[in-house]
């Protein structure tokens, strides 16, 4: 039978409520990502669906220590302001690289302003990988990036300093952020595996928050037999984990 008009609405606004008063209590993300990332914003969307994901970008095109340091004291600052008006429940850095430069406590020190401007927990990318490596406790890890060789080494020795021997760090050379973008699961594959040959690495650390890692995660793991750890995959994590403690 058709209801009556105000039933109709009383029911259409309760509805409306419900949903509002649902999307209000779910866990709130704040995403920090360089203005050319095109890979981390839709990997948090797709594996976070029950999360409210935000995003502020900072200006970066080119993948090099002079353009991260600029985008670090100039644009995140505001940006940090920017993201804690969306009120957070933790604030993700998304920069592997720019996080690395200056060593773990280099990294620290950006968490922590992150959270002094937005008064939310802080998730800085190299943080979250290392802590997804203390679970898996490799006792030589191999790292892959599609940096140049200056900001590979940096993130090399953030890994080193957290306690770990790596074997073996390659990057592909890129130095454009929009090309990082662009490179496909299946090259991501077929690069980490041939530079995996003759390596004595049980596990692997595939850096970016802008590189298709997280699709190429399940075949390299079963093609190489070893745990393989990504930027986007471990940040995901523990905003999963803070999420279900909220």
């Amino acid at each position: 039978m058709p209801c009556a008009d105000g039933a109709c609405i009383i029911g259409l606004r309760s509805t409306q409520l419900e949903e509002h008063r649902l999307l209000s209590a779910s866990f709130r993300v704040g995403l920090i990502v360089p203005s050319s990332n095109t890979v981390m914003e839709p990997d948090f969307h797709e594996h976070l669906a029950g999360s409210t994901v935000s995003t502020t970008r900072i200006l970066l095109e080119q993948v090099t220590r002079d353009a991260e340091i600029r985008m670090l004291e100039e644009d995140l600052p505001r940006a940090a302001q920017l993201i804690g008006t969306t009120a957070p429940d933790t604030v993700v850095f998304g920069c592997t690289s720019a996080g690395s430069l200056e060593g773990l406590a280099h990294d620290e020190g950006i968490g922590r302003m992150l959270e002094q401007r937005t008064g939310a927990q802080a998730v800085t990318v190299i943080r979250a990988v290392l802590t997804q490596l203390q679970r898996n406790r490799p006792r030589k890890i191999a790292v892959f990036t599609p940096y140049q060789d200056d900001l590979t080494s940096s993130v090399k020795r953030c890994i080193e300093e957290g306690g770990y021997a790596v074997v073996k760090a390659k990057g592909m050379g890129i130095r454009e952020n929009l090309e990082i973008g662009r490179v496909i699961p299946a090259e991501i594959i077929g690069f980490v595996e041939s530079q995996m040959e003759g390596t004595s690495a049980d596990c692997a650390f595939l850096s970016c928050t802008n590189w298709r890692a997280l699709e190429a995660i399940e075949t390299l793991r079963k093609n190489l037999g070893i745990p393989i750890v990504s930027s986007n995959q471990a940040a995901i994590d523990t905003v999963r984990q803070m999420s279900a403690r909220n």
